[in-house]
């Protein structure tokens, strides 16, 4: 009778024991897989919002020299108007816009969607102005506003 009992206990023991270390391995596996999920989803952020920035300089430099050729010397420039330069002003813009919408699908934090939104509407609002001084104003504060963003979402992803 004396085996019997050690014989459970040993049996049973064994299966607490190996229902604890399944638990616990359990446990360790989701935070590992939570861990390395965070990471990845870290890293895209880093990717999408470098993409925006790196796509909206591009866009703001084809907007910012198309309102040089069309407004500089009182339009003697106009020649060079052509085209291929406002192809590629369109071009930067749709790469810009789908940045942004990477960006925005990977941001949790709605001031950075905001962010996203408003600094493509005042770069595209730089070929719609007319005036040096206004020009000049609204070139330095989209600089900004792009430096701001990556401040911000650097901030985010540290």
């Amino acid at each position: 009778m004396e085996a019997v009992v050690t014989s459970v206990v040993a049996v049973v023991g064994t299966l607490l024991g190996a229902g604890t270390t399944h638990f616990f391995q359990r446990r360790e596996t989701e935070r590992s897989h939570a861990l390395a999920r965070a990471e990845k989803l870290r890293q895209e952020r880093i990717d999408a919002y470098c993409a925006y920035a790196g796509a909206l300089l591009d866009y703001r430099r084809v907007v910012v020299h198309r309102w040089f050729v069309l407004h500089e010397d009182d339009g003697a420039r106009c020649d060079e108007d052509t085209p291929e330069l406002r192809e590629e002003q369109y071009k930067t813009r749709t790469a810009a816009q789908e940045a942004m919408f990477r960006a925005q699908m990977v941001s949790d934090d709605p001031g950075i969607v905001e962010r996203t939104e408003r600094m493509l509407d005042d770069v595209t609002q730089l070929h719609w102005v007319e005036g040096l001084e206004e020009f000049t104003a609204l070139r330095a504060r989209t600089r900004q506003a792009i430096r701001d963003f990556v401040s911000a979402a650097a901030r985010r992803v540290r």
